[in-house]
This record gives C-alpha cells, structure tokens and sequence, in this order.
C-alpha cells in the first residue's frame, strides 16, 4: 500500500492538465524554450522508429531527447542500440511480476522517476495499463502501421493485405486505455501493389514510419496539437 501510494503520490512538474471537464487540451510549448523535453521510448523488438527518433533528437531544433528506453524483451535489439547509444535502457520483465498492474505501476515508477515529459511506444507489443495511462494523459504517443481505425492490433500489414485494401499507410495517434483506439495525431498514405507481400508492404510503410514519428514528437513539444475530443488540430 505504502508503495503505491509512493508512485502516485509522485508526479512531474510537467504534467499537463484540463481547467474544467471537457476542455481542449494544447501540448505545452513552453518547455521547448525551457530544456529539451525528456522522452522515453517503449519497445519490443529491433528498434528501427526509436533509432530514427534517436538521430531526429540529436538535431538541434528537435525540441526533445532521449533519456529513456524500456523493453518487456531482454533480447529486444532495441535495448542494445539504446545502451551503444549512452541511453539508460532497461529490461522489465513482466513475468517477475504477480499481475498485470503490478508490472505497470514498474513501468510508471521508472517514467516517473525519469521525470519523463512524453512517452513513446515504438514497437511496443503490450496494451499499456490504465495506470500509466491515466498518469499521462495526452503524453503518450504510438506509432501502427495502418491507417486507423482500420487494422488495429497485430499483423495489420497482412490484414490490410487480406482485405484487399488499394490504400494503407500509417498512424501516430494518442494513447488510451484501448487499442490503438486514440486521437488521431498523423496519417500517412502507402500505395497497395498488386505484388505486395507482408513484408514488402511492410518495408514501405516503415520507411513512412521514420518519418511521421519524429514529426509527431516534433509538433508535442513545439505546443502545436490541440485534442479537443476525438480531434487532433495542429496548430499553426
């Protein structure tokens, strides 16, 4: 009990909020003058959006750095490039862990502890829980490889495939407490070929990928997304 009052009790200086139910929500600019925004990226696997969010931050008007990679894999290559990289990278295992809850509130006390400002999930294969989300809400980012709300969940290049779709793409949306079920944030379109397979669909999309989560992150920090709702307007 005394520990998780802990972790809820801490919270970071950043954490935005709405005046009154219902209120827009704006992304807060003002940390972008202040210090780069510390972000955490959550991964599962090889890791190929968190590097190219990784060079995006080494720019010097990206507005954010990484401080921060978390994996439910202890083989995810992504932990390795992350520790190459001087990033603290760390293995939380859930199956340390005697519930679902308990292995999130481990997740939320290593952001917390980072005083963490926005959370990525790049590859990340696990629904994170409400306790992490409601602990940031609006500040956490996912990438899918599909143009939601089509082919939520796993596989969605084959779903697309097997739909017989003319169109995929993919979605940089905010997360919540359901599948790939957020606002919206950034699509972009990837053309169906008649000679597509899953991987080749696959490649095209994650080259789209490296592109539309960076610009994502960029636009967080800058102050420049405002959800009011299920919408996301990008602020000029």
């Amino acid at each position: 009990v005394l520990v998780g009052a802990i972790l809820w009790g801490f919270e970071s200086p950043l954490r935005h909020s709405r005046p009154f139910p219902g209120a827009p929500f704006q992304t807060h600019g003002a940390m972008n003058q202040a210090h780069q925004g510390r972000t955490a990226v959550l991964l599962s696997g090889r890791g190929t959006n968190f590097e190219a969010l990784f060079r995006d931050s080494l720019e010097r008007d990206s507005g954010y750095r990484i401080v921060l990679v978390l994996s439910d894999c202890q083989a995810a290559p992504g932990l390795r490039r992350a520790r190459e990289y001087g990033i603290e990278a760390i293995h939380v295992d859930p199956v340390l862990f005697a519930s679902r809850r308990d292995f999130n509130r481990r997740l939320l006390m290593e952001l917390q502890g980072n005083a963490i400002d926005l959370v990525c999930l790049a590859g990340y294969m696990r629904i994170l829980g409400r306790e992490v989300v409601r602990a940031y809400p609006h500040r956490i980012l996912n990438i899918h490889p599909s143009l939601l709300p089509a082919f939520p969940g796993l596989d969605a290049q084959r779903q697309a495939l097997e739909y017989g779709v003319r169109t995929s793409g993919c979605t940089v949306h905010f997360v919540d407490e359901g599948m790939d079920s957020g606002p919206v944030v950034l699509q972009k379109c990837v053309k169906v070929l008649p000679e597509d397979s899953v991987d080749s669909l696959s490649q095209r999309i994650l080259a789209e990928e490296h592109r539309l989560f960076p610009r994502a992150v960029r636009l967080f920090f800058a102050g420049r997304l405002a959800v009011e709702g299920r919408q996301v307007r990008i602020l000029s």
